[in-house]
């Protein structure tokens, strides 16, 4: 189909954006809801976006983006959230740390944080907090995944079970519309796997563009985390589920749309 120049914007906003949301696309070419809404489904069949509650994501499929590209996306958002979730790190106290922009976000924010033992398979981090003298940093091994400073497989894996933390935190790329945490390597998902078992309190960090992404390996449910740092409101029937099971969703400030 040729697209109008109009919705070749709306695709350039999504890709660039991570997500476009229908009020804001109204208010942004001066249109009727009803029209973007008609523009996306028109998108959604080209198999240009997916849609989503209240708007549209790009469609990847199951490929991930870049590491470049993903520490770029939304770095405002990523920023509030790991300010959030760091603040809720007391000093004196032992987490673990997974892959991902977002935790790297987290990382950042705990440079002056005190007597802290982090463990993590995320070398990005351990370089980060390389910086805090005040910080115990425990790297595990595995296959490292050049692309983005991952250490994963089993030996990852074995070496994050001989611990058990105060906090661990960990992203996800994709968060399904009834919880489930999703991402595209099942390498690092074993190691998110054990993370979660091997904390007393488990908190993720993500931003409002993972909701409604695909991915096809799931992590677990957000009914085993404690508290979800978030950008933006998530979808109401998401948030009931959250409130059922105890899930605390706390929104972070930050501008969503860098």
């Amino acid at each position: 189909m040729a697209l109008s120049i109009r919705q070749n914007e709306i695709v350039e906003l999504a890709r660039a954006e991570g997500r476009v949301l229908v009020d804001d696309l109204a208010q942004r070419f001066e249109v009727t809801l009803q029209t973007i809404r008609r523009d996306l489904g028109d998108l959604a069949e080209a198999g240009l976006v997916d849609r989503v509650h209240g708007g549209a994501v790009p469609r990847m499929g199951m490929v991930n983006l870049g590491y470049e590209a993903r520490r770029r996306l939304h770095s405002d958002a990523k920023a509030a959230i790991g300010a959030a979730c760091a603040a809720a790190i007391p000093d004196n106290s032992s987490l673990i740390l997974n892959l991902g922009t977002t935790t790297e976000a987290v990382a950042q924010a705990l440079i002056h944080h005190s007597n802290i033992t982090v463990i993590t398979n995320n070398m990005n981090v351990a370089n980060i907090l390389a910086a805090n003298p005040g910080c115990e940093i425990m790297v595990a091994g595995g296959a490292l995944r050049r692309s983005d400073g991952g250490l994963v497989g089993e030996l990852a894996t074995q070496f994050i079970e001989q611990f058990k933390v105060d906090y661990a935190i960990i992203g996800s790329s994709a968060l399904d519309l009834d919880g489930d945490m999703l991402d595209y390597d099942l390498a690092e998902v074993r190691v998110s796997r054990a993370i979660l078992r091997q904390a007393r309190q488990s908190f993720l960090v993500s931003d409002h563009s993972k909701l409604g992404r695909s991915a096809p390996a799931r992590i677990a449910s957000l009914s085993e985390i404690d508290v979800f740092f978030t950008d933006l409101p998530l979808p109401d029937p998401l948030m009931e589920r959250c409130a059922d099971w105890g899930t605390e969703v706390q929104l972070c400030g930050g501008d969503a749309d860098d």
